[in-house]
């Protein structure tokens, strides 16, 4: 369900991605940029799926030690829980400027 829900707004992001850079407005799924009640919340959605990413990341380093994997997969997990780290300090940023501009 947590891979569901990342690809989900990986493929939101994407569209509003593409909507930006073909500077449509009519269709733009507008609240994930307000700070209405709704955008922050989305905010908060997409904040506590980061977040669960973690579990996912933790859950691989285990099992690739546990099955004795080779050693370059390390840089896998690594790079995972870089990946995330990132992504969940980029959405902290962005709840944060829609909480400021709530004022």
């Amino acid at each position: 369900m947590l891979v569901v829900a990342i690809m989900s707004v990986f493929i939101l992001y994407s569209i509003t991605f593409i909507f930006s850079f073909l500077n449509i407005n009519a269709q733009y799924p507008g609240f994930i940029h307000d700070s209405s009640p709704l955008g922050i919340a989305f905010s908060l959605f997409v904040v506590g799926i980061a977040s669960l990413s973690f579990v996912l990341d933790f859950d691989f380093i285990e099992r690739s030690a546990a099955s004795d994997e080779p050693k370059y997969m390390e840089w896998y997990g690594a790079f995972g829980i870089m990946v995330t780290l990132v992504w969940l300090y980029i959405e902290i940023l962005r709840l944060l400027a829609k909480l400021r501009r709530r004022r």
